[in-house]
């Protein structure tokens, strides 16, 4: 496995949520995935393996200050603090209209509760699900892409490389969503009430996810036997993210629990390679279920929307966000 040059990402010191897992767990968490495509799947990502892999932290790299346009966008995918917005019941199916809902209810608290407010907008909740779903439908363009370029007998090598980048960028997001500290509030030290005494320290998230991962030295063969078969061949795709990342929060206090014993000084630690293997595993699982998935997907004719999704006519419009919301069940 090509080993990942971070030099550029470790100098940035960002508030929560922090980089994730890592560069040796999104690797492990992208090639175990694309390792575990079946001979029925894209298996032309087989051969941009390294590619993904070497890359898998290539997101992180667009939330540097330096670059801040790129940044505000950026920060919140990485990220989804559910406790954050325990008000909103659903969860809206568009990224804007997640984003307007924050607002009103910062509105609605704002002075009689200024401190929650603060932290009532899209920075300080994450927009992880909109991220990843945003990749999904990408890679299912550009597959869509290869099947046209096959059926007329024509070179499919750029294409390919469109497919391997959306990988990279899906990859990214759900590797973040399998790491329990990217789906809480206390994602770099414990906030708020703290009967058990759990660490405030900000580094717990860096020592659980990269330096306890590259002491234990993982590798994809320690997770491939854990991967499984193909699943999530049907329904509400994002519904099934979202439930990935309901899984991983509830991860979220065992985390601080391992970490009381001893900062994740051991590499040796049972409980806490476990921890790591079994979230890292979800990870490489929900990657190539949402590979697979992309690729049935794409072999479906893209048909327009009568009326338009921006037609004021259509039924689910909303004259908010200029746009009906997605449709449930792709």
């Amino acid at each position: 496995m090509r080993p990942l040059i971070l030099a550029v990402l470790a100098a940035a010191a960002l508030p929560a949520p922090a980089f994730a897992w890592g560069g040796t767990a999104l690797a492990v968490i992208d090639r175990a995935a694309i390792e575990a495509i079946p001979d029925d799947g894209p298996t032309f990502l087989r051969r941009h393996a390294d590619y993904i892999a070497g890359s898998a932290s290539l997101p992180d790299g667009w939330r540097a200050d330096s670059e801040p346009f790129s940044k505000i966008e950026e920060d919140p995918n990485h990220g989804w603090f559910k406790e954050q917005f325990a008000f909103l019941k659903p969860i809206p199916r568009s990224r804007y209209a997640f984003v307007l809902a924050l607002h009103k209810h910062y509105e609605e608290i704002r002075d009689k509760d200024p401190e929650a407010a603060q932290r009532t907008n899209v920075r300080w909740t994450g927009t992880l699900p909109y991220a990843a779903m945003e990749a999904y439908e990408r890679l299912i363009a550009c597959m869509r892409q290869i099947r046209a370029l096959r059926s007329e007998g024509k070179d499919t090598a750029f294409a390919e490389q469109h497919c391997a980048f959306q990988v990279i960028r899906l990859g990214h997001y759900i590797g973040d969503g399998a790491q329990p500290l990217h789906d809480s509030v206390n994602s770099d030290g414990w906030r708020g009430d703290n009967p058990k005494g759990y660490t405030t320290d900000r580094t717990v998230h860096g020592r659980f996810e990269s330096r306890f991962v590259d002491g234990m030295g993982l590798a994809v063969s320690d997770i491939a036997p854990r991967i499984g078969a193909p699943g999530h061949r049907d329904g509400d795709m994002f519904d099934a993210i979202l439930a990935f990342l309901d899984d991983a929060a509830g991860r979220m206090e065992q985390v601080y629990v391992l970490e009381k014993r001893d900062r994740f000084e051991n590499f040796q630690d049972r409980d806490v390679r476990e921890m790591v293997y079994s979230q890292t595993a979800k990870g490489a699982a929900m990657l190539r279920d949402m590979i697979c998935r992309a690729w049935s997907e794409s072999a479906k004719t893209s048909r327009p929307l009568t009326p338009s999704p921006l037609d004021p006519a259509n039924p689910a419009y909303d004259p908010e966000t200029g746009s009906a919301p997605p449709l449930s069940g792709l």
